[in-house]
C-alpha cells in the first residue's frame, strides 16, 4: 500500500512543506481539484509526478464558482477517499483548507479574463470563471508551484487559466492532460455520480455525438452551421437530453467560426435529469 499523503489545512503549513521540498531540490507540482476524486484526477496526479518531485493536490470546493441555483451544498466531500487516491497516484501533500483560509473575512478581490468567458459555459454560468480564476491564482500564490496540471475535459477553463497565467506573468508551467474516459466513452466527472442508472446508460451518447461531428469534419464537411446542426440532432436523439449548448468554436479564441479553416473545438453541455455534463473534442 502506498503511503497516504500528509494533509494540511493552512497556508502556513502548505508553504512550509513546499519550501522544505524546494530546499531539497525538488520541482513542485500542483493539481487543483474540488475533491470527489476519480481516475481522471488520478491521471492528473500521475502526470504531475512525472515532471515534478513533490506533488501537491488541493482539495477545495470553491464557493465562488457556483451560482445561486447550483450544487455547492450537495457537492460531494470525500476527503478520506480523495487522500487514498492521491497517495496511490503519487501525491506527497493534500491541501484541504476551510473556506475562511482561502477567502478571509473582508476579501473583495477577484480575477476575470474577459472574452474567453463569453461563450460556451460562460452565458449559462455567470461568474463561474471569475471564481475559477480567482481561486486558481490564489492556489498558485499559496503553493508557489513550478508546474500545474489540468484536464482537457474542462477545455474552456484550461484556455482561460493559460491566458491568465500569460497576462499576469505567473511563473507556472500550465500543462493540459487528455480527457480520461469510462470504457463507454463518457468523460470522467465527479458529477457522474449524480446520474440515475438509466441516465448513466444514456450518457455515453454525448461522446458518440462529438466523435461523429469530428468524423464528419475530417471527412471534408467544413461548414460549421451544418456540423453544429448534426451535432445537435445527435444529442437530441438521446432520450431525455436537454442541450445547454452545442458549439464549434475557434480553439484559441473560443469565438464562433463559420468554416473549419483553423483548429477548432467542438464542445457541449447537456443535461440528463438534473445533472449537467460537459465534454469536447478538438478538430485539427
Amino acid at each position: 500500500m502506498p503511503d497516504l499523503p500528509t494533509v494540511v489545512t493552512t497556508i502556513a503549513d502548505l508553504r512550509a512543506a513546499v519550501a522544505a521540498a524546494r530546499a531539497a531540490g525538488r520541482v513542485i507540482g500542483l493539481v487543483p481539484t474540488m475533491g470527489a476524486l476519480h481516475e481522471g484526477h488520478a491521471e492528473l496526479v500521475r502526470a504531475a509526478a512525472r515532471v515534478s518531485g513533490f506533488v501537491v493536490v488541493s482539495v477545495f470546493v470553491n464557493p465562488t464558482q457556483f451560482g445561486p441555483a447550483e450544487d455547492f451544498a450537495k457537492y460531494p466531500r470525500t476527503l478520506d477517499a480523495d487522500r487514498a487516491i492521491c497517495g496511490a497516484a503519487g501525491a506527497h501533500l493534500v491541501f484541504a483548507p476551510p473556506v475562511e483560509e482561502v477567502y478571509p473575512p473582508g476579501a473583495v478581490t477577484f480575477v476575470e479574463v474577459p472574452k474567453l468567458d463569453a461563450s460556451l459555459c460562460g452565458p449559462s454560468r455567470p461568474g463561474h470563471f471569475r471564481g475559477v480564476c480567482t481561486v486558481v491564482l490564489k492556489l498558485f500564490n499559496m503553493a508557489l508551484p513550478d508546474v500545474a496540471v489540468f484536464g482537457q475535459k474542462d477545455a474552456q477553463q484550461a484556455r482561460i487559466i493559460r491566458q491568465m497565467v500569460r497576462d499576469l506573468n505567473v511563473p507556472v508551467d500550465v500543462r493540459i492532460e487528455p480527457t480520461v474516459r469510462e470504457a463507454d466513452g463518457l468523460a470522467m466527472s465527479s458529477r457522474n455520480r449524480y446520474l440515475s442508472p438509466a441516465d448513466r446508460a444514456l450518457a455515453s451518447g454525448i461522446y458518440r455525438a462529438l466523435r461523429a461531428v469530428r468524423d464528419r469534419a475530417l471527412a471534408g464537411e467544413w461548414d460549421v452551421a451544418r456540423l453544429e446542426s448534426a451535432l445537435r440532432a445527435d444529442l437530441v436523439a438521446i432520450p431525455g437530453a436537454r442541450i445547454d449548448y452545442a458549439s464549434i468554436v475557434d480553439d484559441d479564441t473560443l469565438q464562433p467560426i463559420a468554416r473549419l479553416d483553423r483548429p477548432a473545438l467542438a464542445a457541449v453541455a447537456v443535461f440528463l435529469g438534473t445533472t449537467r455534463l460537459i465534454d469536447n473534442v478538438t478538430i485539427p
